[in-house]
């Protein structure tokens, strides 16, 4: 007697990526080389065999490479946005916990990257060069500095205008330039230690005004 044929495995489901999704891993994939290979070698090529896709799938949601890597700044520029209002978030209401979370947000993971570092050392390797990248950096900056001058004056009332700015400035000046370092080399000092100066500067801010 023949055995029974055992039971149709069920086909795989087909699921075809949404154009918001594709477009996400192009991004990605742009992330990931400009982190590894810098500007001069983030070729539609190299990002198409990262992201696993033809080079005729990036030509139809970019165009070009350059528009890529400018989509790539400001996707970047975001999510270093979300992960410090997401800190702020979860300082609660006192406006001091607020600044404070703020800048410190700086100094911990998913912003303390050395691979983010590299990421944007790419971006700024074009920022002189390509209008479209210097317009990005601008809005980058520009919308940091606004959510810090309001933060500061919600934690300074008395601050005037010309001070919160200043304030403002210095306070990323030193952000920047300790994480720079934190993410290039960490035996000088330790991310709590920058958190430290970070803090003081700001205690020191809010004092004098």
């Amino acid at each position: 007697m023949a055995k029974p044929a055992p039971p149709a495995r069920p086909r795989a489901r087909f699921v075809r990526e949404t154009p918001d999704v594709r477009r996400q891993t192009l991004i990605n994939a742009t992330a990931r080389c400009l982190a590894e290979k810098g500007a001069g070698g983030t070729s539609v090529r190299a990002i198409c065999a990262r992201a696993g896709v033809s080079s005729g799938l990036l030509t139809h949601y970019f165009d070009g490479v350059d528009a890529l890597i400018a989509a790539t700044y400001a996707d970047v520029g975001a999510k270093v946005s979300t992960a410090i209002s997401a800190a702020i978030d979860a300082a609660g209401n006192d406006p001091k916990a607020r600044l404070r979370a703020c800048l410190l947000a700086n100094f911990r993971p998913p912003i303390l990257d050395p691979d983010l570092l590299a990421t944007w050392i790419a971006f700024w390797s074009l920022i002189k060069t390509d209008p479209r990248m210097a317009a990005i950096h601008t809005d980058v900056y520009g919308e940091t500095r606004t959510q810090l001058e309001d933060l500061l004056r919600r934690a300074a009332p008395a601050m005037t205008e010309a001070q919160v700015r200043v304030a403002a400035i210095s306070l990323t000046a030193l952000v920047d330039g300790l994480w720079l370092e934190l993410c290039l080399d960490r035996s000088t000092f330790t991310p709590l230690e920058a958190q430290d100066m970070v803090e003081e500067a700001m205690n020191q801010a809010l004092i004098e005004n």
